[in-house]
């Protein structure tokens, strides 16, 4: 199988929360979006994010009710230590919960913080002077 994802797809317990959130948190732009059903964004070429009704989910799955997701952090990186917390500060008004408030980590030299999602997906949003993609998508970690 090649090295490749084309989708990650989250059960959403509340759809219409995470519409907010994504879009007036996160400021994204859904590439598709069927009401009551699921919401699609693309995040990379090739790739996108689905937030799939938690019913429906688990309806696909052939299960009465969705297996939890844990240990899952998605991340966002962005420019400085600054736009870290304006950052935070657009998710908490679109409904996150802080979890881990700006601040240096402990770990690798970057400037972070954690929220949680309001169906509970949390976020890292970070800076991180280390990271480095390539005009042909390749990153680069150190």
């Amino acid at each position: 199988m090649d090295q490749q994802l084309h989708f990650i797809t989250l059960a959403t317990a509340d759809l219409d929360a995470a519409r907010t959130f994504y879009r007036d948190g996160l400021d994204w732009e859904a590439a598709l979006d069927v009401p009551g059903e699921i919401l699609f964004y693309q995040v990379a070429p090739g790739l996108l994010l689905g937030l799939f009704d938690a019913g429906k989910f688990a309806e696909d799955l052939g299960r009465e009710v969705p297996p939890p997701v844990s240990g899952v952090t998605l991340s966002h990186n962005v420019a400085s230590p600054e736009d870290v917390r304006k950052s935070v500060e657009a998710l908490r008004a679109a409904g996150a919960v802080v979890l881990k408030e700006p601040q240096e980590s402990r770990f690798g030299g970057i400037f972070h913080a954690h929220v949680q999602d309001p169906n509970g997906v949390i976020w890292e949003v970070a800076h991180n002077p280390g990271w480095q993609v390539d005009d042909d998508g390749a990153v680069h970690l150190g």
